[in-house]
């Protein structure tokens, strides 16, 4: 491996490859179709030949060339390779629905995740797979975020969705919505938050970060009129970490938050429930957003679209995003390494 030391150093990015009939390929392609980003990165996907080999003729991109390997140990810098770590045979379908792909995905994703364990990659980036079909009595979770926060053996993680300048965590994730008010508790406001003024020190390069704390209910609970939780449970972790000399400040209706453009004066945003950060962001930033899961020991990162089968194989699929996912991570191996 590169010594890490040297600023000309070039990490190692893995990429699970999704579900396969999903755009994931297309985007991997376009992507590494401009040889700059080679500058930076050199990109090992955890797949098959023959998946890309499918996908440069349907897609017509003859020019995408790719370096086969079954070793990890064997893989060439500068230049896109392919760790073909799996000898299963692949029927690719795209835009289909197949439990053999699902399958493939989470392999593919548990092979990348040893091996960013093992500091063979130096950041793991996720192309979308179907969470449904993914489902096995050896993964029921509901999405990547869960799994990767069980293998990192962290207490929790924080869904950080980030554009250039806009980040915005959520308390709680893929549940229910009916559970998010039972879920809320000072606790785990306060280990979100803790991970997120980390995150935003230690990965971001800010030293004195501002936070927005966003409330539950409408008009963040009208003074107890719309709802406790403000009062008895956010408003409560704010003060505690305003008297610990953090700059975070709150709760704020969110509709306003973001209507009148008060989201601007902060580095990050914490929701309270998926849809409540997730609309808002994907509305500004669907094409170049990148998901980011932040608190754990290992960098990971994703395209905040999912597989999209109803354009796989189509060729119009953008690959802005995971794009912005491959550049994330680098930037956040360059922080960590100071």
């Amino acid at each position: 491996m590169s010594d890490t030391s040297d600023k000309s150093y070039k990490p190692v990015i893995g990429i699970s490859i999704g579900d396969y009939n999903g755009i994931g390929p297309e985007v991997i392609m376009k992507t590494f179709s401009d040889s700059r980003i080679f500058n930076f990165v050199t990109p090992v996907i955890y797949g098959d030949g023959r998946i890309f080999s499918f996908y440069r003729k349907l897609l017509n991109m003859p020019g995408f060339n790719f370096n086969q390997t079954k070793s990890i140990e064997k893989i060439r810098y500068g230049q896109v390779n392919v760790y073909n770590f799996d000898d299963s045979p692949v029927d690719v379908q795209p835009g289909q629905e197949s439990r053999e792909a699902g399958e493939f995905a989470i392999r593919s994703l548990a092979k990348a995740v040893d091996d960013l364990k093992e500091g063979h990659i130096q950041g793991l980036v996720t192309a979308p797979l179907n969470k449904d079909l993914v489902q096995s009595d050896n993964f029921k979770f509901p999405g990547h975020t869960e799994y990767l926060t069980q293998q990192a053996e962290a207490k929790e993680s924080l869904m950080f969705l980030v554009a250039e300048n806009l980040r915005i965590g959520v308390a709680t994730g893929h549940i229910p919505l009916s559970k998010v008010s039972e879920s809320l508790t000072k606790e785990l406001l306060t280990t979100k938050l803790e991970i997120m003024l980390s995150s935003l020190k230690k990965d971001f390069g800010i030293k004195k970060p501002r936070i927005a704390v966003l409330g539950l209910n409408p008009h963040a609970g009208e003074n107890g009129l719309l709802g406790q939780e403000e009062n008895e449970i956010i408003n409560p972790v704010i003060e505690h970490f305003k008297n610990k000399g953090e700059l975070v400040f709150g709760s704020y209706p969110a509709d306003g938050f973001f209507g009148n453009g008060q989201f601007k004066n902060f580095d990050g945003i914490l929701g309270m429930y998926h849809d409540q950060g997730l609309i808002p962001f994907k509305n500004m930033a669907f094409e170049e957003g990148v998901n980011y899961t932040a608190g754990l020991s290992f960098i990971r990162t994703s395209p905040d679209h999912g597989t999209a089968f109803n354009i796989a194989g189509k060729g119009i699929a953008n690959e802005t995003s995971f794009r912005g996912a491959i550049f994330l991570a680098n930037d956040i191996i360059k922080h960590r390494l100071g």
